[in-house]
């Protein structure tokens, strides 16, 4: 590592790897411009050695240690591709006849009453079950078994979750949170990255909010919509749980095709037909464990269309009653007015 680093000039090196730039920044050490990474460290003074509280060998190890723990964390970010159930037991011990393989782009609904077991599947694909939950399931990565440490790893989750109830208790704005979580991948031109998610998540909230806004003051579906926006161009995850997005008051198909379009493995629990019927598969789900497995046919596409009409319908029902309007799609019946 050190050979390949060192002959790099200082801004090849923050060229090729961007983040080298947070390793001088936060000791700090003095960007000085010399020809190679090699020419900088030897010419470290005695000053700058005591400032930092290390001498020049003890600096060039922190550094190869930096650099090689930040190109293992991206290698660890390996594609996910696919995402596969093999099938465990229901609550009464029968066996799941299931092998279902989930590709990425792909949206996967999860039906049932309340109660049968639609959370729990979503909990063993966000452990990565290895048949060591109730289910007894197996989940697979790229048709493999995820290695101890990849399945365990806190910083390079594999799942992120957007549950019914979204709670923020940091005393931010949405453009702070945005904006830190940004800095903390370290991605480029955070501040645009950040504009960009405030702006998506608008275009899926009911209602607008300001960057400066306060995140404790969001509404549910403001904040809902602001961390679908955020897991879309942030989050590493490459599998999105979204448990009954239906009650979140916000535009889930914008919501879940914007999580699609961003190369996401999205699979969601839902009792809304519409979501159900816009997922390529739905999994029928009772007594906790995976009954039937649906392709969505043609002519359920084609009803998809005239679901979609009367909701848009239902939907501006809604806001004429939110903005203080009278319903007089109905004729009233003598002596009754409908206002």
């Amino acid at each position: 590592m050190w050979e390949k680093l060192s002959s790099m000039t200082i801004q090849e090196l923050f060229t090729a790897y961007p983040y080298a730039i947070d390793f001088f920044e936060a000791l700090p050490l003095p960007i000085k411009d010399f020809d190679r990474v090699r020419d900088y460290f030897f010419c470290i003074d005695e000053e700058t050695s005591q400032d930092v509280g290390m001498d020049r060998q003890n600096l060039i190890e922190q550094f190869v240690a930096f650099m090689t723990q930040m190109q293992q964390m991206q290698t660890e970010e390996e594609l996910v591709k696919s995402v596969t159930i093999v099938g465990g037991q229901d609550k009464d011990g029968q066996r799941e006849n299931i092998l279902l393989t989930i590709n990425a782009g792909e949206i996967i609904c999860i039906v049932g009453p309340t109660g049968s077991g639609k959370s729990r599947l979503l909990a063993d694909i966000e452990w990565i079950a290895q048949r060591d939950t109730p289910t007894k399931r197996k989940i697979l990565i790229n048709n493999q078994v995820p290695d101890v440490k990849r399945r365990f790893s806190v910083e390079h989750k594999l799942v992120a979750q957007l549950s019914q109830n979204m709670n923020f208790i940091m005393d931010l704005t949405a453009e702070e949170f945005v904006l830190m979580h940004a800095e903390s991948r370290m991605v480029e031109n955070a501040a645009e990255v950040c504009t960009n998610i405030i702006v998506k998540a608008n275009e899926l909230a009911g209602e607008k909010f300001l960057p400066c806004t306060p995140v404790t003051s969001l509404s549910g579906g403001q904040s809902r919509s602001l961390m679908i926006a955020d897991a879309a161009y942030l989050s590493k995850s490459p599998i999105i749980l979204v448990d009954e997005i239906e009650n979140a008051g916000i535009d889930r198909q914008k919501a879940i095709r914007l999580l699609v379009d961003r190369q996401k493995i999205v699979l969601m629990a839902t009792h809304d037909p519409i979501l159900a019927l816009t997922g390529d598969k739905r999994l029928v789900i009772k007594n906790g464990g995976i009954k039937k497995v649906i392709v969505t046919s043609e002519q359920e596409r084609h009803n998809l269309v005239l679901l979609e009409k009367l909701d848009h319908q239902l939907s501006s029902i809604r806001d004429i009653l939110r903005n203080g309007g009278c319903i007089d799609l109905i004729p009233a019946e003598p002596g009754v007015t409908i206002c």
